[in-house]
């Protein structure tokens, strides 16, 4: 049987990394799909360099656009690429455009359909990453759960119990595997902050970067968390965010304005950070195993074991709420359990499928 690995932006390379591995570790047959959602060298080409992982099979060159036009840029290369290469399970991470695409392309060609990350949920429907989960959930065949919380809410869905796997959270196998490299001090010089002394931000959601008031309030909350806690704030910047900004004519106002970073040159700033604060939802969980206190920049998340546990605060875009936050976050003891997983998540994903088709 042959594995169909879909990718389309930066956070589905990394947490797909370990599932790569497992298949050439295994010998299992797999072609890697690069839908293009992500087509800058900064965006995506950096991380199969830094990750060591072998390039994409087919690149789909989808590029930027609306929705529309993304999802059936991508269903119709999806077509191609399954009459050539017939794989019989089509797996897709996360709740991006390329995900949703690579899933009803799966289903509507008669493939098996596997989520990695399933059962994330922020309930808030005006978020397009939201409609694309759920919808993902319904159609998938594997629903591969990060956590228990994530399969109590697919089985509240009605998903048979049978379609859902607790295999942890391929982000924990990768940020494990790179730390050391990640560590490098030669990667850590060129910021000039001191280890422990400095809060790391990025904000890239739509509903963030959009939302003039929302952009201001959490730029504004970030200079005032800065101060606060008497230390710089750097921000890795999404080109979208950085074009807004420019638009909006903001300067950071006193918050360090960095270009997209490599993984590794990311990881390290970040495992050595006294501080995040992101509207990602990959970071929240990155923060929670670095053991790096997180402020959200969100009203709500799909990753609530991060909260309770300890390591994460909601703070929305508002200034006061984001001071305070940051604030209440920097005095926390970093002594919280990872509720993502062991580090072993490809690994077990891989090998399911495989014991599935020897059935």
């Amino acid at each position: 049987m042959t594995i169909g690995i879909v990718v389309g932006t930066r956070p589905e390379i990394v947490k797909m990394a370990p599932v790569v591995r497992a298949c050439i570790e295994r010998r299992a047959p797999y072609v890697l799909i690069h839908t293009g959602q992500h087509y800058s060298f900064e965006l995506d080409g950096v991380f199969f360099e830094e990750l060591e992982l072998p390039r994409p099979h087919i690149n789909l060159e989808i590029g930027s656009g609306s929705s529309a036009s993304q999802l059936a840029a991508i269903m119709l290369g999806m077509e191609r690429v399954m009459r050539e290469h017939r794989p019989g399970v089509v797996l897709v991470e996360g709740d991006t455009n390329s995900v949703l695409g690579g899933a009803l392309a799966a289903n509507k060609l008669g493939a098996r359909v596997g989520h990695v990350e399933a059962g994330l949920r922020s309930y808030d429907r005006s978020m397009p990453e939201e409609i694309n989960r759920i919808v993902t959930d319904h159609l998938a065949d594997h629903l591969f759960a990060p956590t228990e919380h994530a399969r109590a809410i697919l089985r509240g869905e009605q998903i048979a119990d049978e379609r859902i796997h607790v295999t942890g959270n391929t982000v924990v196998d990768e940020l494990e595997r790179q730390r050391e490299r990640a560590m490098d001090p030669a990667r850590f010089e060129r910021f000039a902050v001191e280890a422990g002394r400095f809060a790391l931000a990025t904000v890239h959601r739509v509903e963030n970067v959009e939302h003039e008031e929302r952009l201001r309030g959490i730029f504004a909350g970030l200079a005032g968390a800065g101060a606060a806690l008497g230390m710089p704030v750097l921000a890795a910047l999404h080109p979208r965010t950085a074009a807004r900004l420019a638009a909006l004519g903001l300067t950071g106002g006193g918050v360090r304005l960095l270009p997209p970073l490599g993984y590794l040159e990311f990881l390290g700033l970040h495992a050595r950070a006294a501080l995040t604060l992101t509207d990602s939802g990959g970071l929240q969980e990155e923060a929670c195993c670095l053991r790096v206190p997180c402020v959200t920049l969100r009203d709500n998340t799909e990753r609530p074991e991060s909260i309770e546990v300890g390591a994460n605060w909601l703070a929305g875009a508002d200034p006061a709420r984001i001071v305070a936050a940051a604030r209440a976050m920097a005095a926390v003891p970093r002594t919280w359990a990872n509720p993502f997983g062991d580090g072993n998540s490809g690994a077990r994903i891989v090998d399911l499928l495989l014991d599935g088709a020897e059935r």
